[in-house]
């Protein structure tokens, strides 16, 4: 009797545990079934090639050459993460990397060479707290993190190390935006973070997304305070995507009392789909606006305060773009545009070269260097762009791209005829006493872009 008790508890005991393993796997992949290759800011092939048990390569290899109207003598770009050089054919970034797993471990890992690994960093000034060239430790990285997947609902990844961010709507890798020059709203904010996220996804639509980090696009941290925020994003359908990023730190370098709010909100929508068609075969629109400010510190969010409170200081974007795939998704056309308002400054992009700023110790709310392009409290800066490309995508693999782009601001502020280096163009030549950088309120350029992925 003993020994059947015995057996029967050993089977309702496994029974239950079989249950609960049931319970515990998880349900299916998120968007799975769904097509999300005509996303912007998402991945174009409908699967992952190579992908293996263990690992999934990833080769990306973006190219270009940009003519800018104003011709500017030094070749230098102002006011870009995706541009550097002027008349040149360029290696803009070449990414190798890849996917790791082994029994819910996990490791993304994506190297960055080009001119992107200088442009990028240029825009964190983190690494001049404290010592070690933090700047020049990850500019080779474009993403590097590990964590753990568990196996519940539609999968739970904890990972942590440097990531890739949402906020502005377009990936950071070319080859999966719909432009090439981003509009203001993406290029003047974050491309990377460090720090921990944790993603749900509760249902195969939704994914929620908390983060802490460093700080705003940092390696480090500017103050004590970490950066706190996450992503929701949900897909209702496969012909709509909506999300929103918010994020709260303490990002003006040695000024902990100054606070920063971003609301970064976003919806696609794919509103033709014929794949077969010769003619019109699939088109989407995408619509971004960001929201926030700064207050705290001598600045004063949305309003002008007293001496005291000091000036408004906020961020305020809106994007628009429109495409049209022709011929069975062989041929593009993209146009749209959008607008900023940046009182203070402080996520703009400054110009480069000899009026490129550096860090005052004395003074962090205002920028140092022989030719300073001033971010004060309150200084103004409204900018609007235009853009129309056309794309040749032979298969999901490769895309030649042709686009034209004209931007504008309210202030000096891209490079004129001659340029932002020195009055010969070249870094090496002395500074004439009278010469000044030649910043122009606007530009018009065309690029030609290869965009290659695996």
């Amino acid at each position: 009797m003993k020994n059947l008790l015995l057996a029967l508890s050993i089977i309702t005991f496994y029974n239950l545990k079989s249950q609960e393993d049931s319970l515990n796997q998880q349900k299916g992949e998120p968007l799975e079934g769904m097509d999300c290759s005509w996303w912007n800011g998402g991945d174009r092939r409908t699967t992952p090639t190579g992908a293996g048990k263990f690992f999934t390569p990833v080769v990306m290899l973006d190219a270009n050459y940009t003519h800018s109207y104003n011709d500017p003598i030094d070749n230098t770009v102002v006011g870009s993460t995706a541009l550097a050089r002027n008349n040149e054919m360029q290696v803009s970034a070449a990414h190798l990397g890849g996917d790791f797993y082994y029994k819910g471990a996990r490791a993304h890992i994506v190297t960055q060479f080009g001119t992107r690994s200088t442009v990028i960093p240029r825009n964190d000034y983190s690494p001049y707290r404290g010592q070690y060239q933090l700047a020049d430790a990850y500019r080779y990285l474009a993403e590097a993190n590990a964590g753990y997947h568990i196996n519940k609902w539609y999968g739970i990844n904890i990972d942590a190390g440097m990531f890739m961010s949402y906020i502005g709507l377009n990936s950071y890798y070319q080859v999966e935006n719909w432009e090439y020059q981003a509009s203001f709203t993406s290029d003047n904010t974050p491309w990377f973070f460090n720090g921990l996220r944790v993603q749900i996804f509760p249902t195969k639509k939704l994914k929620i997304e908390p983060w802490i980090i460093n700080g705003w696009q940092s390696y480090g941290m500017y103050n004590k305070q970490p950066g706190v925020g996450g992503n929701i994003t949900w897909c209702p359908n496969e012909n709509i995507k909506l999300l929103t990023n918010n994020y709260y730190g303490a990002d003006a370098a040695a000024i902990p009392d100054r606070k920063r709010f971003h609301s970064d909100n976003s919806l696609l929508v794919r509103y033709v789909n014929r794949p077969k068609s010769k003619s019109i075969s699939k088109m989407a629109f995408s619509l971004t606006s960001d929201i926030g400010f700064e207050k705290g510190g001598g600045v004063n969010g949305f309003k002008d305060g007293d001496s005291l409170q000091g000036p408004a200081q906020y961020f305020f974007s809106v994007m628009f773009y429109n495409r049209m795939w022709f011929y069975k998704n062989k041929f593009a056309f993209t146009f749209g545009g959008g607008y900023m308002n940046n009182p203070g400054r402080y996520l703009v992009l400054y110009p480069t070269g000899q009026a490129s700023p550096l860090p005052n110790p004395t003074n962090p709310t205002t920028t140092a260097g022989a030719y300073p392009y001033s971010a004060n409290p309150g200084d103004p800066f409204e900018g609007f762009d235009y853009s129309a490309n056309i794309e040749w995508l032979p298969n999901e693999h490769i895309a030649f791209r042709l686009e034209y782009v004209h931007r504008q601001a309210s202030v000096p502020y891209f490079a004129g005829h001659g340029g932002v280096t020195s009055q010969t163009g070249y870094s090496t030549s002395a500074p004439d006493p009278n010469w000044r950088p030649d910043l122009v309120k606007f530009e018009d350029r065309i690029i030609f872009a290869v965009l290659f992925r695996l």
